[in-house]
């Protein structure tokens, strides 16, 4: 039951821009499937869904996949795309990103593969780049800010 409704789940986002869990919940109902948030929210993590911007102002789940983002164009893009700011605290990077992007968007920068960035966690909204010292921190915020202005 899980894996056909997982599979559901990919044939749905691949087919309509669904924007939020509830979205996704009602898809699955009117699919024939009894679900409840819990179960969506658990599928979204174990099938590593994301959101990406549609138009700069609406988003849908994605499936992520490493081979999707070979082109260092596709990570710049979605970069451009989700990012709001950008502060250093000692050897943290919090970057802000548009709401639902952070995944994206952190996905994106550790694709990138800095070597200054030994670690990143994404939430909502929020990333937080790890660098292995304040020096690395800074330098890893000025490359970032060079890829955002290509």
């Amino acid at each position: 039951m899980k894996t056909q409704r997982q599979k559901k789940i990919i044939e749905l986002i691949e087919n309509n821009d669904i924007e939020t869990q509830e979205e996704l919940a009602q898809a699955l109902q009117d699919a024939g499937y009894n679900v409840t948030q819990a179960t969506v929210s658990r599928d979204i993590r174990e099938l590593k869904l994301t959101k990406t911007s549609t138009d700069g102002k609406h988003q849908k789940y994605v499936v992520f996949s490493p081979a999707e983002f070979k082109l260092s164009d596709k990570y710049v893009n979605v970069l451009k795309e989700g990012f709001l700011s950008m502060d250093t605290a000692k050897n943290l990077l919090v970057i802000r990103t548009v709401s639902g992007m952070a995944m994206a968007v952190c996905a994106a920068i550790d694709a990138l593969e800095f070597e200054e960035e030994i670690g990143s966690i994404a939430g909502d909204d929020t990333i937080m780049l790890a660098a292995k010292d304040d020096d690395d921190a800074v330098s890893l915020m000025d490359k970032i800010n060079k890829v955002i202005k290509k």
